[in-house]
C-alpha cells in the first residue's frame, strides 16, 4: 500500500506501537498491540485510542478524525513489521463491534490484491475459516506472512 502513514514509535520487541492521529478533532494518541493467545504462534492484534487516564487501549471510542486511510496504512505497516520479525506467527484481528469488523473487511478488500502478494488471509464465518473472499461478511480475520524468496 503506497499510502501516507503516521510515524510509529515501536516497543523493543515490536509487539507494541504508538502513533498520533492528526485531524479536525486534534492529535489523538493511538496504540497497536500484538499479544499472544492460547494457541501456538497466534497473536491478537488490538488497536485503538490510548486512554489518557489508564494508558490502555480504548477500542470502542469513535475518534472520527478524518484520517482513516492513513490510520489503516499505519496499522498495516505494524503488521508487516511484526510479521517480518516473527515470520512463523499468525495474526488474528476482529473489530470490537460488527461495524468495526466491517470497516476492517472493507480495508482488506480494497487492498486485497496487493496484500495477497505478501500475506495469506483467511476470514472466519460461522466458526469456520476460509480463504478471504471479497463481499463475504466475516466475523474475524487471520493473516500470515508468506515466505519470501531472496535473490542472491
Amino acid at each position: 500500500m503506497k499510502l501516507d502513514r503516521y510515524q510509529l514509535k515501536a516497543g523493543k520487541n515490536l509487539t507494541t506501537f504508538e502513533f498520533i492521529s492528526e485531524g479536525p478533532r486534534g492529535r489523538i494518541p493511538k496504540v497497536i498491540q500484538f499479544t499472544p493467545t492460547n494457541y501456538k504462534d497466534l497473536y491478537n492484534l488490538a488497536f485503538g485510542d490510548k486512554n489518557p487516564g489508564t494508558e490502555q487501549i480504548d477500542d470502542v471510542v469513535i475518534s472520527n478524525n478524518g484520517d482513516s486511510e492513513q490510520v489503516l496504512a499505519t496499522v498495516v505497516a505494524t503488521v508487516y513489521a511484526f510479521a517480518d520479525k516473527y515470520p512463523d506467527t499468525w495474526i488474528y484481528a476482529t473489530g470490537s463491534t460488527k461495524a468495526r469488523t466491517r470497516l476492517y473487511r472493507m480495508g482488506i478488500s480494497k487492498y486485497l490484491e496487493e496484500v495477497k502478494n505478501d500475506f495469506v488471509i483467511f476470514g472466519q464465518i460461522h466458526n469456520e475459516w476460509e480463504p478471504f473472499v471479497k463481499g463475504t461478511d466475516y466475523e474475524a480475520f487471520v493473516v500470515k506472512r508468506k515466505f519470501r524468496n531472496f535473490e542472491l
